[in-house]
């Protein structure tokens, strides 16, 4: 089997700024996997929050390569191996992602009917507000035309998040998510900004601050008037039973799962809790959207715009219609 990696450069249509940082640009890795007649390819977005940058993600890879990734054949194989190398999950779920694709296309198989979930022809998604100055929402609302999706989300931070929010609300008429990226450290002003927010039509409020908060966050919960998600707090792996009682809903994205198989493990025992559950995803190229929407059927919320935040996306796997992802075609 022929593995191999490269970069990929990304300029983005806009300053994607969140909480914590901004950028302009980003750099993935693309996977692909094969031998003469079939390939599967696969997206590696790495996140900093997660001590992920390409240049890791790029010595990594070189290390399973010296360590016998030429020999793997089996996601089970790949997995063996990812886990002794301690491979990063972004990196992992490039791998696995490209080898089940490499894997369904052998055997005649679509993606889909390799993991055994239904397909998904179409699905939303929701776009997403960067944070930005307050005064700059109306003309982006309309730039980007964003009456077309059924939902929004914006991301906040404790200096203008309300501010934001009032100005989205003017500018469109759907309903929104807050995304605080753990702007938050004390619950009782968390609550209070959350009170701020009762003249909107709020959906739900995602990590609005640190993993790691155990305490604050099950008092949050008793107290909060909306659906907490937790995305920072679920990486490959969660402490369950904790979470349970802290959020109402967990953000599953690949590229902290660290593959397919992971994906759908973190999305059934959120289900077997009793909490919503959301698909989201980095600044990532069709590729990983395409990869994210396989995995969609019956999930509460998607936020799978990372694409769209893409000038130029190269891959075109994945159309964007009405604010209808459509998956076109294979990596």
């Amino acid at each position: 089997m022929n593995w191999q990696i490269e970069l990929l450069d990304l300029a983005l249509k806009f300053t994607w700024k969140i909480s914590r940082n901004a950028s302009d640009m980003k750099t993935n890795l693309l996977v692909t996997v094969g031998d003469e007649r079939t390939q599967g390819r696969g997206e590696a977005a790495p996140n900093i929050r997660y001590g992920e940058t390409p240049e890791l993600l790029q010595q990594q890879f070189n290390s399973l390569q010296k360590n016998g990734l030429a020999n793997v054949e089996t996601v089970e194989e790949l997995q063996h191996l990812t886990q002794q190398e301690k491979t990063l999950p972004a990196l992992r779920f490039a791998l696995e992602s490209a080898l089940v694709h490499y894997l369904a296309r052998k055997e005649n198989k679509t993606v889909a009917q390799y993991l055994g979930v239904p397909a998904v022809a179409s699905t939303p998604t929701a776009f997403t507000f960067p944070i930005m100055d307050p005064g700059k929402i109306a003309d982006f609302a309309k730039e980007h035309q964003l009456q077309r999706f059924q939902y929004l989300k914006v991301k906040v931070n404790q200096e203008s998040g309300l501010d934001m929010m009032g100005e989205v609300y003017k500018a469109t008429s759907q309903p929104l998510m807050v995304d605080a990226n753990e702007a938050w450290q004390d619950p009782d002003a968390l609550i209070r900004f959350m009170e701020g927010l009762k003249k909107w039509p709020i959906l739900m409020i995602e990590q609005p601050m640190p993993a790691g908060l155990d305490e604050e966050y099950l008092y949050l919960k008793k107290h909060s008037p909306y659906d907490l998600f937790a995305d920072e707090s679920v990486t490959d792996h969660a402490d369950w039973d904790l979470l349970k009682q802290q959020f109402h809903g967990v953000n599953m994205k690949l590229m902290k799962a660290g593959g397919y198989l992971n994906g759908l493990s973190i999305l059934q025992k959120t289900r077997s809790l009793g909490l919503k559950t959301m698909i989201g995803c980095m600044v990532e190229t069709s590729m990983g959207i395409w990869s994210a929407i396989q995995l969609s059927h019956g999930v509460d919320f998607l936020d799978l715009d990372g694409m769209l935040v893409v000038k130029d996306e190269p891959f075109k796997y994945v159309k964007e219609q009405d604010g209808l992802l459509l998956p076109v075609t294979q990596p």
